[in-house]
């Protein structure tokens, strides 16, 4: 079966590629063995020089690459040049950062000297996903690469000349052959590459039941995994806020990407006291956004996809509403070519319906009205996500209340959440485990080897 491009604002095929066999596939994994054993050699300084050329590459062809991205995935140009920009910064950062972040540290003992040591482990299998499709990707290259790993990638089937965009750039800045390789394969060969010996580690970011099956992959073979599963992030207003910033930014924390960000705002929590003020200027808002053609600088959603998320999204809002949901704007496909969804907005969400305990990855937003920060807080938490989280209050009290108490891997105040490479990235309860970015995301690829001399 071949890996196909589509592009999904008209719904035209792009490209046919072959997927990989398993002669294919032996070369490459031999390849990524043999280049580890040397490349793990390279000191700091050679790895960096590698590292900060990669971004100019990026910036002289972000446009080129953004083009790519925008046809293979549908995400607004000029959000997608950005993208690739947020990758060369990245790249600087590790190779500025990385030696730092991985010297040795000292430890008072017993010993006459002791301390720990970062090593690299070897190749690192990465299934990536579609929607940041450069980002993801090297929010755990440049990590990995500068830690003296080798990468292996496995992306979005939908997005193919995305990784191999990727692969040529990597390799055009002067890594050696096998540094990093995407691997074209469908997701019925992608256990047999996590069970390889050569494989010694495993990242995904996806969905929860791609991330339960390749930890589970990984754990059986004892190998380590870092998992980034999505969220349903809350989106907290008290009265204190600052109204027109928290009502502009919660349009946008909905709607970015389409509403295909993991990290996207999705439940709007909004305090009694300001709530019907809220929503009827929340619902104008949505309501007001032009959806259309991604190259076009006035669009401002895109469209889905694939075919399938559109279908999704659209089945999740309507047993939302079979369960009880109201629809204040929006609520179906945009009929024509490609993957349109109406920016929609959903109150009186009932527990059990999807909007409420699944993620919606489209443009839709539910509303709820809260009494307090603690009702707010009690809220936020019923949910089985725990990936970020934005509050937007002046209270001091509540902005320490919801540092605290909200179960997430990251609490953004009076802003949008966002990654970043100087702060460490990831989630807990079924949002995943292990972390992304920062010092964090940097060790999480090696051994933290004690020495201990006497």
């Amino acid at each position: 079966m071949p890996i196909t491009s589509i592009n999904p604002a008209t719904g035209e095929k792009l490209k046919d590629f072959s997927a990989f066999n398993d002669a294919e596939i032996e070369k490459r994994l031999s390849r990524a063995e043999r280049a580890f054993l040397r490349y793990r050699r390279q000191p700091f300084a050679k790895r960096a020089q590698l590292m900060m050329t990669v971004a100019p590459l990026l910036h002289a062809e972000k446009d080129e690459l953004a083009r790519i991205i925008t046809l293979e995935m549908g995400k607004l140009f000029r959000a997608a040049t950005e993208e690739v920009e947020k990758c060369a910064r990245a790249c600087r950062f590790y190779a500025e950062n990385g030696e730092r972040f991985l010297e040795d540290e000292a430890a008072q003992t017993d010993a006459a000297r002791s301390y720990v040591r970062y090593e690299s482990l070897g190749p690192v299998l990465a299934i990536m996903p579609w929607n940041f499709p450069f980002w993801q990707v090297f929010r755990f290259a440049a990590p990995a690469l500068m830690a003296g790993n080798v990468g292996v990638l496995k992306h979005a089937a939908n997005v193919p000349q995305c990784a191999l965009a990727i692969e040529k750039i990597l390799c055009r800045a002067g890594f050696e052959e096998g540094v990093f390789q995407a691997l074209l394969i469908e997701a019925k060969q992608v256990e047999k590459v996590i069970v390889d010996p050569r494989i010694k580690a495993v990242t995904l970011t996806g969905s929860e039941r791609a991330g339960s099956e390749v930890a589970s992959t990984a754990a059986r073979q004892i190998k380590k995994s870092v998992l980034e599963l999505g969220g349903s992030d809350p989106f907290i207003v008290m009265p204190s806020a600052d109204f027109e910033s928290a009502l502009t930014t919660a349009v946008k924390a909905r709607t970015i990407n389409s509403g295909q960000s993991c990290i996207a705002g999705k439940r709007f929590l909004v305090a009694d006291e300001i709530y019907d003020r809220f929503l009827d200027q929340f619902v104008q808002h949505m309501r007001a956004l032009k959806v259309g053609d991604p190259f076009d600088e006035t669009t401002e959603i895109g469209p889905l996809a694939t075919e399938q998320i559109l279908q999704g999204v659209h089945e999740q809002v309507q047993k939302s509403i079979a369960a009880g949901a109201k629809v204040l704007t929006g609520g179906n496909r945009i009929h024509g070519p490609g993957f349109f969804y109406e920016p929609t907005v959903l109150v009186d969400v009932p527990k059990e319906s999807p909007a409420y305990r699944e993620e919606v990855f489209g443009p839709v937003a539910s509303v709820f009205r809260v009494r307090d920060a603690a009702d707010a807080v009690e809220l936020a938490n019923d949910s089985t996500f725990g990936l970020g989280a934005s509050a937007w209050t002046n209270d001091p009290a509540e902005q320490e209340l919801f540092a605290s108490e909200l179960e997430t891997g990251m609490v953004f105040v009076n802003a949008m959440v966002a990654s970043d490479p100087r702060l460490p990235f990831g989630g807990v309860k079924r949002s995943g485990f292990g972390r992304e970015l920062g010092a964090a995301g940097i060790r999480e690829f090696t051994n933290a080897k004690t020495i201990w001399i006497s």
